[in-house]
């Protein structure tokens, strides 16, 4: 069969111009993964410091978990729509406690902000625990990998340590959180900021567009707002937090690096603009005399990424959102409202980058006679990695013989939340093409077993810490 359309159009995916249904797809992609972990090799009641290089994870049975969850909202595109707190999230919400988390020795609970912990037990269980795991919930037509590998990578580390019966010093938790995309009423992290208490103000007494009040949809996951601040973890209580996630973009995939050492997520400000010009008759209004606001808009837009492609770095600003009024063909455009949104792992580097912004913006007012006027909206700090256990996780990998690449991660995280009371650490998989929050996101059997094994011999690695 000949694609036609090109190949954005869903819900197949190929190679070169023969198209493959998705499970025909999955099945290649498993021939491929196939046999490249093996199973554990140590029996017995075997101390985790002793065990760390003699085992692995199933990578096959992470497979079948991640195709198993991917029926949930699955939608005709080939992706899902699993928005939080709705019925596909819920259904797989229980899938994964009854099907996945029960039976391997886990203390299966629900917090009061609806995240789902699966807890381990250690031999010293006055340490602190070691916390890792993801979210499951999608953007609506989203994708089956975003979130979901780390999610079922931890339940599979949970279970590969009950299968060989390995024990750790430390406690472990493996977490789903709740509502990390944030579509459903508008927040994202909602789980994790439960954790170290960070709400907006009126933010746990919103209604959803049908008027479902939020504590009634933290409810139906097993949630109570009433006992929120059971919630929350003091400093000191979490050893370390580590998040296995795919990358989002195409740095490591392009790169044909199978791991990413996370330096840290992004600090994001915003900035509603207010260009105003003057609406008039477009017929009769000598090209001269115009104070066309949508022309002061299009120059803005073009110093935005001048300024801020200006010096080196990963530093991303976009301008996302535009409204123009009256929006009319036969009127000048006398007022346009548009959002910058810069990002780095530096805040100073993105004033610096505004600085300059605000510069432009003043001169091309003045030779568009327009005005244009700022307000910052949010700014959202930037979380880094732990330098310790960023290179640990360098460190296992490496010795698992994977190449790694340093990169920072432009997608914000539950991990960036978690920062805040303990040290953190992320691991990147490749997404093919850097596509993610679309049906077309994906991640080879290959690297999410690979991200599993890397989390694995991290999370051992901590335990051993002194």
């Amino acid at each position: 069969m000949i694609l036609k359309g090109g190949p954005s159009s869903p819900p197949y995916f190929f190679t070169a111009r023969v198209v493959m249904k998705r499970r025909e797809f999955n099945r290649v992609l498993a021939s491929s993964a196939a046999g490249l972990m093996a199973t554990a090799i140590t029996d017995g009641n075997t101390p985790a410091s002793q065990a760390a290089d003699k085992y692995t994870i199933n990578a096959e049975r992470l497979r079948k978990s991640l195709e198993a969850l991917s029926e949930y909202g699955r939608n005709p595109e080939g992706g899902v729509s699993r928005v939080a707190w709705t019925e596909p999230d819920i259904k797989a919400r229980r899938f994964v406690m009854d099907e996945l988390m029960s039976g391997i020795g886990l203390d299966i609970r629900v917090d009061a902000a609806g995240s789902i912990y699966g807890r381990r037990a250690g031999a010293e269980n006055s340490l602190p625990v070691i916390l890792f795991g993801s979210h499951i919930d999608s953007v609506p037509k989203g994708g089956n990998f975003d979130g979901d590998v780390g999610s079922m990578s931890a339940i599979e580390i949970m279970r590969t340590l009950h299968e060989k019966k390995i024990v750790t010093r430390h406690p472990l938790e493996s977490v789903i959180w709740s509502n990390e995309e944030g579509v459903h009423y508008g927040r994202g992290l909602f789980g994790s900021r439960a954790v170290v208490g960070e709400f907006e103000p009126g933010e746990l007494d919103e209604k959803d567009e049908a008027g479902l009040h939020i504590r009634d949809a933290v409810r139906s996951v097993g949630g109570d707002l009433a006992r929120i601040e059971e919630a929350r973890r003091k400093p000191g209580q979490i050893a370390a937090y580590i998040e296995l996630h795919i990358e989002q973009g195409g740095l490591l995939d392009k790169a044909g690096i199978p791991i990413g050492v996370v330096e840290g997520i992004v600090g994001i400000n915003r900035y509603d603009v207010k260009i105003t010009g003057f609406a008039n008759h477009a017929g009769t209004t000598p090209m001269p005399d115009r104070r066309d606001a949508l022309v002061a808009a299009s120059n803005l837009i073009i110093a935005v990424r001048e300024e801020t492609m200006r010096e080196p770095g990963r530093q991303v600003g976009t301008v996302g959102k535009l409204g123009v009024k009256p929006g009319a063909p036969n009127v000048i455009p006398g007022e346009v409202d548009l959002v910058i949104e810069l990002r780095d792992l530096s805040l100073e580097k993105v004033g610096a980058i505004f600085d300059r912004i605000q510069k432009r913006a003043a001169e091309i007012a003045r030779r568009t006679e327009t005005r244009i006027d700022f307000k910052q909206t949010s700014s959202h700090k930037p979380a880094l990695a732990t330098p310790w256990v960023r290179d640990l996780i360098a460190k296992e990998a490496a010795g698992a013989g994977f190449k790694t690449m340093s990169l920072p991660s432009g997608a914000g995280h539950d991990a960036q939340m978690l920062a805040r009371i303990a040290p953190m650490g992320m691991i990147f998989v490749p997404s093919v093409g850097g596509i993610s929050h679309s049906p077309r996101e994906l991640t080879r059997w290959q690297d999410a077993a690979n991200g599993c094994e890397v989390l694995l011999k991290t999370v051992l690695a901590i335990d051993r810490q002194r």
